[in-house]
């Protein structure tokens, strides 16, 4: 079975409801089709039924829920709810009007927020900072948590590495220099993202150009410290640094260039040292060994929202819908609960 299938089968086991707000976009109602075919969520479109039919054709959207946010019942109730949350903001109840009739992350995200959807899947036309936007102002991120990052579940085609060519990318879509303190946090909420997702032990990798004391910068000391804090914070978590890619994913070069060492040669979490590289990095690998690369996923977000890269396709989407329902079967059953630590 692909592991695509397994995810979807993860999350036709405890049935979500996702709601997809950008229906202007045919990737995503072909998307919305997939999904009710295979049973994998339920599905809300928002936005008028009879130009969303129109435009779906042939595709079979019996399945789904359709809301208009010029004529939904609970319309003033988030407005009122958006008005409360953003007052201190000097949110209005004009401006609060205004975004959820024209924007519909932001109705997407009061969906989620007001409990009438489990989570969100935006960004096929949409730039990240909007989406996060909207999910920021409106959910805010998850008790406990110090920073929201976001992360690419990469799978890769015939490939002996990780975890039989499963990795995870962070921070791929949302912090673009992160301390080391931030690294640090970075790498726990990914590695618990992988153990979700993939149900392997994560081996976390934190990236660098140099591996073991090979080059002197503070780029690299950055890498060194977030590691330290990494293993003081959390001791049975596998992780080592700084490492150069190649050490921490192929056996023979981690032999020679970091011996000893019980992660590398064996890495299925990646943390990059900053979003230039992880972005950088995803994409070439997407491309080029031509790897499934669902993304970004958002972690510590107070509930389920998830990004879409703008070039993504139909099943891709699809992807990102199944990622979001099983991340809310988890936060329904308090798997992801965060407990920081005092720094």
């Amino acid at each position: 079975m692909k592991f695509i299938d397994q995810l979807k089968e993860k999350a036709k086991q405890n049935k979500k409801t996702i709601v997809l707000p950008e229906t202007s976009d045919m990737r995503t109602i072909e998307a919305a089709g997939k999904v009710l075919a295979e049973g994998i969520a339920n599905i809300i479109l928002v936005g008028d039924k009879e130009d969303i039919m129109s435009r779906a054709g042939d595709i079979d959207l019996s399945g789904a829920s359709f809301v208009d946010p010029k004529n939904y019942e609970k319309f003033d109730e988030y407005v009122d709810a958006f008005v409360e949350m953003r007052r201190k903001k000097g949110m209005t109840e004009a401006r609060a009007k205004e975004l959820l009739l024209t924007n519909p992350l932001y109705f997407g995200c009061m969906m989620v927020k007001q409990d009438d959807a489990d989570g969100m899947v935006a960004g096929a036309i949409n730039a990240s900072a909007d989406v996060l936007r909207a999910a920021l102002q409106t959910l805010k991120t998850a008790p406990g948590t110090r920073i929201v990052s976001a992360f690419f579940l990469v799978v890769v085609p015939d490939c002996q590495y990780g975890a039989n060519g499963t990795f995870v990318f962070a921070d791929a879509g949302l912090n673009q220099s992160p301390s080391a303190s931030e690294l640090a946090d970075i790498a726990e909420q990914s590695a618990k993202s992988f153990e979700l997702l993939v149900d392997e032990t994560p081996v976390v990798a934190m990236l660098s150009h140099s591996t073991k004391g090979s080059a002197k910068h503070p780029d690299v000391d950055k890498v060194i410290e977030a590691t330290e804090i990494v293993n003081a914070e959390f001791p049975d978590l596998l992780c080592d640094g700084e490492l150069q890619s190649d050490a921490a994913l192929v056996p023979e070069v981690a032999a020679s260039k970091a011996p000893g060492s019980k992660v590398a040669g064996h890495a299925n979490v990646l943390v990059f040292p900053d979003l230039d590289a992880a972005n950088i990095g995803y994409k070439l690998v997407q491309r080029l060994a031509k790897a499934d690369a669902y993304g970004p996923v958002t972690q510590g977000i107070a509930k389920p929202v998830n990004d879409l890269s703008r070039g993504c396709v139909a099943d891709d989407i699809v992807g990102v819908v199944a990622i979001t329902a099983i991340q809310a079967q988890a936060q329904e059953d308090g798997r992801m609960k965060v407990t920081p630590k005092e720094r």
